[in-house]
């Protein structure tokens, strides 16, 4: 009896051990498995979610439901290089890049400026676009110039370059959530004049009925890129490689030449990783 109940023991003790292995090599094979159909760590296998806004034509905007514009247009080409799908999330752009770096997206596209505050919380992918401040004012102003804010009701997007200039100058902005609410002050006389992004600017006064004017502008200081979590080293450069071939295959230049006409190029300004020809804008139509 002792005998068989010792040879009871270690037959289980070996049907034991056999599941054990058996499991530990279902999960090796499943996180291989896994690891192979996403590659690049994304929230749902196949598809890129970025986080954008909807208010700020014509860089990024909602139309008839639709998230387009010049970054998210080209992102879209980009994600299709690599071979993704992008779905677009809309939010406020100060709590953007946080929502990047704790995961909520994969990638941020909204125009960023690149800066070294903003490296401490995202990386940034190669430079895609370059950018002009503009100085938006209520029609009639007199104020003509950047020199000329200080002692100004000077309204600026929260956590944008534009809030980082107005902050460095001294300018005590009055900070808001959205461009919308930008405009919104110039409207209402609440403000005497908003920092934009200059192609923001142009549309918001253009689309003003009359009630703003671009009193001036200024090239930014640095280019625009995508962001991404800190250690998300496979997925930017991939998205680094795919712009690269977007900017080869023509797509960069039209929508260029689409959503910023007759905007000129600085000489010294080469998208991507700046190794790639630059087709112009006719050669890519």
């Amino acid at each position: 009896m002792r005998i068989r109940s010792a040879l009871t023991r270690a037959a289980a003790l070996g049907a034991a051990a056999v599941l054990a292995a058996t499991a530990l090599t279902a999960c090796g094979d499943g996180d291989a498995t896994s690891e192979a159909a996403n590659p690049y760590g994304l929230l749902q296998a196949g598809v890129l979610r970025a986080g954008t806004l909807t208010d700020a034509p014509p860089n990024v905007y909602l139309k008839d439901g639709k998230f387009t514009g010049f970054d998210n247009d080209l992102l879209t080409a980009v994600a299709a290089k690599a071979g993704l799908k992008v779905e677009f999330v809309g939010t406020d752009f100060s709590a953007l890049l946080a929502q990047v770096n704790n995961h909520k997206f994969d990638v941020g596209s909204s125009s960023i400026t690149i800066t070294e505050a903003r490296k401490k919380t995202v990386d940034f992918g190669n430079g895609y676009d370059f950018g002009y401040f503009g100085l938006d004012v209520p029609a009639g102003s007199p104020i003509t110039g950047f020199d000329q804010l200080a002692g100004k009701r000077v309204v600026v997007v929260q956590g944008t370059v534009q809030d980082d200039y107005a902050t460095r100058e001294n300018l005590n902005p009055v900070r808001v959530p959205d461009y919308n609410g930008a405009v919104n002050q110039l409207k209402a006389g609440t403000a005497d004049a908003w920092i934009a992004p200059a192609e923001i600017g142009d549309k918001s006064a253009a689309d003003s009925s009359g009630k703003i004017t671009v009193a001036a502008k200024q090239l930014s200081p640095a280019p625009t890129a995508y962001a991404f979590a800190k250690g998300g080293d496979k997925l930017r450069e991939a998205l680094n490689k795919a712009l690269d071939e977007v900017i080869a295959d023509g797509t960069w230049s039209r929508l260029q030449a689409q959503y910023y006409p007759g905007r000129p190029i600085p000489a010294d300004f080469k998208p991507g990783s700046g190794t790639v020809a630059v087709p112009s804008p006719s050669a890519a139509s």
